[in-house]
């Protein structure tokens, strides 16, 4: 499982952060899915290898403009450039309503579907490799968290039931260790009752606005990584009162240490800080708030970062390509 950052600013983009957006690619080039589209998230799309062809769904966590500015634009880009697949997008209901009355008082008629799901109704779902299920937060508007589980860890067939119930050496046995059931000589044979699984499945969670991390303390059991927002140091973050709705480093540091998180990836941060640590506040300020309260694996997230979560649960940052 990779996830590729698109943008890693809260509220305002900044000369080397776009707003939020970030992709969970699945196994074997499979597809991948989009969280949260802020504006120019389509031109940060151009500098990655992600394809909009490929693209499999787009889950919005929130209503506010910085998560979701970009979705005009880039469904428009993605019928000019010839995909005809169908597109589900999950977020809020208010979502479908903003997004189709802007496309229709611009006159953009796209040459595929969308089909929207409100998660207020809807809170899993299934793609080719993962299960996906949304738990609620705590913002200023309704806001919710995405966890992406693999859904089929280290497929194995089980042989000795295999051979006992007669199901035919070939082609079948290679779909049903694929997770399809199959028939032959009017007998269903159900992948499940073949295919064992040899480890725990990878699982990754991604939050949109939170000012309560303990509101994912259930939503983190096996999870191996946490995506989480660092907006604020903890003393800007009490200047801001309680009303500003974002985690500080110290805050979800001290979540993660509690709940024994063992990666944790922080993102969306206050264009006050700054890239260049010589210059204060500085995106080291977050860092070293963070690694003073949590000592697991602790990532700070930049604009086109590729993370590798590998099958032994480990995650690592990858090599930039350039």
């Amino acid at each position: 499982m990779d996830l590729i950052f698109l943008g890693t600013s809260a509220g305002t983009p900044t000369r080397s952060r776009n707003v939020s957006g970030l992709a969970v690619l699945e196994e074997s080039g499979r597809g991948w899915h989009l969280v949260d589209c802020g504006e120019g998230t389509q031109h940060q799309i151009l500098r990655t290898p992600l394809s909009l062809h490929t693209l499999e769904s787009i889950f919005i966590t929130h209503v506010h403009g910085d998560h979701c500015y970009g979705l005009p634009g880039l469904v428009a880009s993605a019928g000019l450039t010839g995909r005809r697949a169908p597109l589900r997008i999950v977020g809020p209901a208010d979502i479908e309503r903003w997004l189709t009355t802007t496309l229709t008082l611009t006159g953009c008629t796209l040459p595929f579907e969308l089909h929207f799901e409100a998660v207020e109704r809807t809170s899993q779902w299934q793609s080719h490799t993962l299960h996906i299920d949304a738990w609620p937060l705590s913002h200023r508007v309704p806001s919710y968290a995405y966890r992406f589980t693999e859904a089929r860890p280290g497929p194995q067939l089980a042989f000795a039931s295999l051979e006992r119930d007669g199901v035919p050496k070939g082609p079948l046995w290679g779909r049903l260790l694929r997770g399809e059931d199959v028939e032959n000589q009017g007998r269903r044979f159900r992948s499940l009752d073949y295919v064992t699984f040899d480890r725990e499945p990878r699982r990754i969670l991604v939050a949109g606005d939170n000012d309560r991390p303990e509101l994912l303390a259930d939503a983190c059991d096996g999870a191996q990584v946490l995506v989480h927002e660092a907006t604020y140091t903890a003393d800007v973050a009490e200047r801001a009162g309680p009303n500003a709705g974002h985690s500080s480093a110290f805050g979800i540091a001290q979540f993660a240490q509690a709940t024994g998180l063992p990666h944790l990836v922080l993102t969306h941060f206050s264009a006050r800080y700054q890239n260049d640590e010589r210059h204060s506040p500085s995106i080291e300020t977050l860092r070293e708030e963070a690694a003073a309260h949590y000592d697991g694996a602790l990532f700070m997230a930049k604009d086109f970062q590729r993370y590798r979560l590998d099958k032994h649960g480990a995650l690592m940052l990858l090599p930039d390509p350039a």
